[in-house]
């Protein structure tokens, strides 16, 4: 059921979808605090590459908790920066897990030159944003380029090129100290013009080519394709979002909202919980390591005489004896 902004309290680890009739708006706030703050500090990236990471996270977990199905939302990059491939995988309803790679000397490098935007690391490559609801037949993936921009932005192209939504996005990611140290924390926030009046429908100027069959498609004179007095005031209103409102533990996300949307009447709805929970298992990896072929597998003992995997999501050091992986390749054989 719905509620007025403001009126219910605030969660940690959730998104807060939300809607602005007045100005056919809909959107969603996402607050991480302790899932972020267990993936960063597991990992132990250095600071400037936590920072990236929690963004992908908060970007991923905005778009991820929009899936109306059992399925998985994933947005992957490749680039030629200081963080050559990033990963942020969600499990749709709730759990999420997330990696980076590291190029050393490129990150040596971007510290020294004090070159430490996003951009700045991911350098230039692609993101794709994959969405799976279990087969092929139901994959969908939308890519766009990487030149340095950062992932708000990348973002906004996805929209623009992908489903022809004018889409604003902001990302802020941050540590607060308490208890003696700092815990990391992510936020974010994303709006949606989605007019149903005939007065605020455009015509398509370019057809996008891979939008949804049957979306009416929005187009127009500005950067999102859309010349319309009420997108124009909802994307002003966000633009004036600051990171310590998308970070404050104690500003809950309704009191935000409220400030950005009262005079319009936002509408708030249930939160929806998300956690940071790895899909790997011993079942998983066991079936991984009789893909390979024995020789591999022979390589891959390790002085203990046994098959070790550890996950690069979760850390979780798996441990396998010889003979556990070939009884189970004799058995299917």
């Amino acid at each position: 059921m719905a509620a007025d902004a403001g009126a219910a309290a605030g969660h940690d680890d959730a998104v807060l979808p939300f809607a602005v009739p007045d100005l056919d708006l809909r959107g969603r706030v996402v607050r991480l605090g302790p899932s972020i703050d267990a993936i960063l500090d597991r990992h132990g990236y250095p600071v400037p590459v936590s920072r990236v990471l929690g963004e992908a996270c908060a970007l991923t977990v905005l778009l991820g908790t929009a899936l109306k199905f059992e399925g998985r939302f994933q947005l992957q990059t490749k680039s030629d920066g200081a963080i050559p491939m990033m990963v942020v995988d969600f499990s749709a309803p709730d759990a999420y897990r997330a990696v980076v790679q590291i190029d050393q000397a490129k990150l040596v490098e971007a510290m020294a030159l004090d070159r430490l935007s996003t951009g700045d690391l991911l350098g230039e490559g692609h993101l794709a944003m994959t969405i799976d609801q279990g087969s092929v037949a139901t994959r969908y993936q939308g890519i766009v380029p990487l030149t340095r921009q950062g992932l708000e932005e990348a973002a906004h192209q996805y929209f623009r090129q992908s489903e022809q939504i004018p889409t604003r996005v902001r990302l802020a990611v941050g540590t607060v100290t308490t208890g003696g140290r700092g815990h990391w924390r992510a936020g974010g926030i994303l709006v949606q013009f989605m007019p149903h009046s005939v007065d605020r429908l455009r015509a398509a100027d370019i057809h996008p080519g891979d939008a949804p069959e049957g979306h009416r498609i929005l187009a127009g004179g500005d950067a999102d394709g859309v010349e319309d007095d009420a997108w124009t005031e909802a994307r002003s209103l966000v633009e004036t979002v600051e990171d310590h409102e998308l970070l404050d533990p104690t500003l809950e996300s309704e009191r935000l909202l409220y400030r950005l949307f009262h005079e319009r009447g936002a509408r708030v709805f249930e939160p929806v919980p998300v956690r940071e929970a790895c899909r790997c298992s011993r079942e998983r990896v066991l079936g991984m390591l009789r893909g390979f072929s024995a020789e591999d597998r022979r390589a891959m003992i390790a002085d203990d005489g046994r098959l070790g995997v550890t996950c690069e999501f979760c850390s979780r050091r798996y441990s396998f004896e010889p003979a556990e992986v070939e009884d189970g390749q004799a058995a299917g054989s």
